[in-house]
């Protein structure tokens, strides 16, 4: 320590003994220990002003439910609506999925389910229902979609969600019907504008049906070749049915050819007829048509045994039937001088021998019956004379001398 250090000394000891004290004055000072936290004072609940709260939110929790519960049951059972009557159709549209189902007794039953969204949208739509959602759920619980069916039917507001659903299945009695006489003679193009204009269906869904659907249950119809209307042709038995508006065409199409089934194809008084000749069904059938379309009423055997005459002799129209209401039925129109030459049809029996492929009409019984038993004849010819009877001739110089005939009275009579 040098001179000057000894001078400062006592002022370095004191600061060194001051920063000892403090240090130790540091580890030795015991913690704290944390302030207390003051409790507050819990505020009481007055209890009648909480029974008073639960009543109102309890109330009005009822009210509300009460209120919707009583639109819904409103609307479920049909109450305090304005009468009001409705044509509704069920939309082929509609179906979602056609599935087979096996009953307890081993059988397989078809069962069509429909769009029930698509329902109910169209009942709300036309005011019947209010709530589509409710109706949706009622119809699952009741399996709805399976009850109903396609078809037009007459509903009321004052049914409710049941009845709606049971007015709008073909066997519930509610399904609009029309009756629908189908002339003899009358083509298939022809039935379908009929079904069409009586509004059993489109023209666009009948004949698609009449050219593609496949009848399993009527084995004389060709299901195998399909896409032509033409292969219905001469067994949709002309007469008068009641048919559903808007119904399934195929159903519609089934009981025409269910009724040719029973009046034809079982008839026995017809099999016998039938089991004497060599000609096939649709054979006869497309005779019976031919005489259908040419006859004038009285005249269906005479006619029957021209068009055997020319198929089993060559006579003078070497086996040509040269009948133009076949021709007309290739054509589809009024046909010309010059279709007798230059229609390219195996309907145009001008240009091609035998019989045409198909029946040009569905006949009735009575033509059938001629078909099966034509009168016995040399005829070959014939025409329509001035009374609106034919004229019938065995040879092509009587048939020339009958048609200069109804010509020149023709003429007079203009």
């Amino acid at each position: 320590m040098n001179n000057d250090d000894r001078y400062h000394t006592t002022s370095w000891d004191g600061r060194e003994v001051q920063r000892q004290t403090a240090g130790e004055d540091h580890r030795q000072e015991a913690p704290r220990p944390a302030p207390k936290k003051k409790k507050k004072k819990r505020r009481r609940t007055n209890p009648l002003l909480a029974i008073i709260l639960w009543v109102a939110i309890v109330g009005a929790s009822s009210a509300i439910l009460a209120g919707v519960g009583w639109m819904l049951a409103n609307d479920f059972a049909a109450l305090n609506k304005d009468p009001k009557e409705v044509d509704f159709t069920v939309e082929e549209a509609w179906i979602k999925e056609v599935v087979e189902e096996t009953q307890e007794d081993g059988s397989v039953k078809e069962v069509t389910r429909y769009d029930m969204e698509k329902v109910a949208a169209a009942l709300k739509e036309e005011g019947l229902i209010e709530y589509e959602w409710f109706f949706r759920l009622f119809s699952w619980v009741y399996h709805g979609d399976e009850k109903i069916s396609q078809g037009r039917f007459t509903l009321n507001t004052e049914m409710d969600y049941m009845a709606l659903i049971r007015g709008m299945r073909a066997k519930g009695g509610a399904a609009v019907t029309v009756d629908v006489t189908i002339p003899e003679g009358y083509t298939v193009g022809q039935i379908i504008e009929l079904l069409a204009e009586n509004k059993v269906g489109s023209v666009e869904d009948l004949t698609e049906t009449a050219k593609n659907f496949v009848f399993e249950d009527y084995d004389f119809i060709d299901n195998e070749n399909l896409g032509s209307i033409s292969r219905l042709e001469g067994y949709l038995f002309p007469d008068t049915y009641n048919f559903y508006e808007g119904g399934r065409p195929e159903l519609a199409f089934s009981s025409m050819l269910s009724n040719f089934n029973n009046k034809v194809a079982n008839n026995e008084d017809l099999m016998e007829l039938f089991e004497q000749t060599s000609y096939s069904l649709t054979d006869v059938l497309t005779i019976a048509s031919l005489v259908e379309r040419e006859t004038d009423g009285e005249d269906r055997d005479k006619i029957a045994s021209v068009i055997y005459n020319r198929l089993e002799n060559a006579g003078e129209t070497n086996y040509l039937l040269q009948i133009d209401a076949a021709l007309v039925y290739a054509a589809g129109r009024d046909i010309t001088q010059e279709d007798y030459a230059s229609l390219d049809s195996p309907y145009n029996l001008y240009l091609h021998t035998g019989l045409p492929p198909t029946p040009i009409a569905n006949p009735g019984l009575a033509s059938i019956r001629a078909a099966l038993r034509p009168a016995d004849t040399g005829y070959y010819f014939y025409v329509l004379g001035a009374d609106g009877k034919h004229v019938f001739s065995e040879t092509l110089a009587q048939h020339n001398k009958a048609v200069a005939a109804a010509a020149q009275a023709a003429q007079q009579g203009n």
